[in-house]
């Protein structure tokens, strides 16, 4: 059987030039566990059972969920957070951990912005009928966004004066310091799915009249802006990332071209992680099905020099189905997500129906199929 190029090692460019080898091209994607019962950002004994597994079901980067800047950029009062030593201290054991089983650790770094404050995404929740925002006598605390909006269905944000602004390029900047001490390889920044940077972003709900509104060079200021206090204070050894909502789906919405024009300004200032999702702004009006959004990732991988590590996501469920992508180069990698919760092992299952080595860990090797 001819070598699976899935499995095939990979090494991703970093500013110095070093670049981080990975040992196949399946990614964990961030995805929110809702677990930190004590509503302190600290992550749990969850985490790093949940993590440490994924790395020993072979993928190669194992990126941890969204995780805040700010307290108020939680998208629930049970994410992780970065904003504080004592959430440094307990990601550790976590990083070291998924290291030690041959995968680098990753995490998004995000703020809600308006779809902050709100309950998470768990079936306990909606069967209490504790669905949106979280209530002022639950803890819901003020939300801010780029403008007011009721594109979200939640309670109303409030518009971020220009010092706030700045003041949240700086919380972005030390929570990347925070993640370095962590020991994570990689971080994300959180561009995509509705959240505070695509508030920005896209026309939709950015309809500010300042610095930071109305032409592209505006909206996308504030992103260029956490990008460059990230990379000043980020080590160059380590991969910068991105992960960016290519289409908004909705008319007049953020679109491909600009995901396109904006990727190739942030190559230029050290990107070099690039992973494509789309839409979390307005009436979804797009396609799905299986590999929906893997036309936006090869548009952004045609555009950007060949070094850069393009990965695909969004209904990427079976093994053959993730070869066809990296060997037509659709992408560099893949990004595993809601496949991953129902089977942690599904890297190693699919090295095995694709005639690759697996990554067992010694103690499961008598469970190999």
């Amino acid at each position: 059987m001819p070598q699976s190029k899935l499995f095939t090692e990979i090494t991703v460019p970093t500013r110095s030039g070093e670049g981080l080898k990975l040992r196949n091209r399946v990614v964990l994607p961030p995805m929110c566990q809702y677990s930190v019962e004590k509503h302190d950002g600290v992550p749990t004994t969850w985490h790093l059972a949940h993590l440490g597994s994924m790395a020993h079901g072979g993928y190669s980067l194992v990126i941890a969920e969204a995780t805040a800047v700010a307290a108020e950029g939680r998208i629930s009062d049970r994410d992780t957070g970065l904003w504080n030593d004592e959430q440094t201290e307990a990601w550790k054991p976590i990083t070291k951990y998924i290291r030690s089983h041959g995968a680098a650790a990753g995490v998004q770094l995000a703020h809600a912005g308006a779809k902050a404050s709100t309950y998470g995404w768990l079936k306990e929740f909606e069967e209490a009928g504790k669905i949106g925002s979280i209530s002022d006598e639950e803890g819901g605390w003020e939300t801010f966004t780029s403008t007011p909006s009721e594109l979200y269905g939640l309670k109303p944000a409030t518009e971020m004066t220009v010092e706030q602004i700045q003041d949240s390029v700086q919380d972005w900047a030390d929570a990347a310091k925070r993640a370095d001490e962590a020991g994570f390889d990689l971080i994300q920044i959180h561009a995509a799915h509705g959240y505070l940077v695509h508030q920005f972003l896209s026309p939709l709900s950015n309809k500010r009249t300042d610095e930071y509104g109305g032409s592209f060079e505006n909206r996308t200021r504030y992103l260029r802006e956490i990008i460059k206090a990230v990379a000043a204070v980020w080590p160059e050894n380590k991969v910068l990332g991105i992960r960016f909502s290519g289409e908004d789906w909705v008319d007049d919405g953020w679109g491909i071209a600009d995901t396109i024009r904006i990727a190739k300004e942030l190559y230029g200032y050290g990107v070099r992680h690039f992973d494509l999702s789309s839409a979390g702004i307005g009436k979804f009006k797009g396609p799905s099905g299986p590999g929906y959004q893997v036309p936006l990732a090869q548009a952004v991988k045609d555009s950007l020099p060949q070094d850069a590590f393009v990965t695909a996501v969004g209904v990427i469920t079976e093994p053959v189905q993730a070869e066809h992508i990296v060997v037509t180069g659709q992408a560099d990698g893949v990004s595993i997500g809601r496949a991953a919760l129902g089977d942690p092992q599904w890297a190693n299952r699919a090295a095995k129906e694709l005639g690759a080595p697996l990554a067992f860990p010694a103690q499961y090797w008598r469970g190999r199929w």
